[in-house]
């Protein structure tokens, strides 16, 4: 069983560096529709897949909650050829 060691909280500096870091990257699906939805001035996505048929979307909500579902297919040939 394995035992949880406290963590220390992240020092300002640390965090300060930790900002300029770019955030989870989706990766490119062939299957992937990314809808555009005004929001005032801020710019948001929905995502649908269309695998495997094409026919009918399958919502996966906004960009932000499908990148790990997107991320964790493992449908193969399903990702465009320079993400493999």
């Amino acid at each position: 069983m394995a035992i949880q060691l406290p963590m220390a909280p992240l020092q300002p500096e640390v965090e300060a560096e930790l900002s300029h870091l770019a955030k989870a990257r989706i990766r490119r699906c062939t299957y992937r529709r990314l809808i555009a939805v005004t929001a005032g001035d801020e710019r948001i996505y929905e995502v649908e897949c269309l695998f495997p048929e094409r026919k009918v979307p399958i919502p996966l909500g906004d960009l932000e909650s499908a990148t790990p579902v997107c991320n964790a297919c493992t449908a193969p040939h399903i990702f465009r050829p320079d993400e493999d």
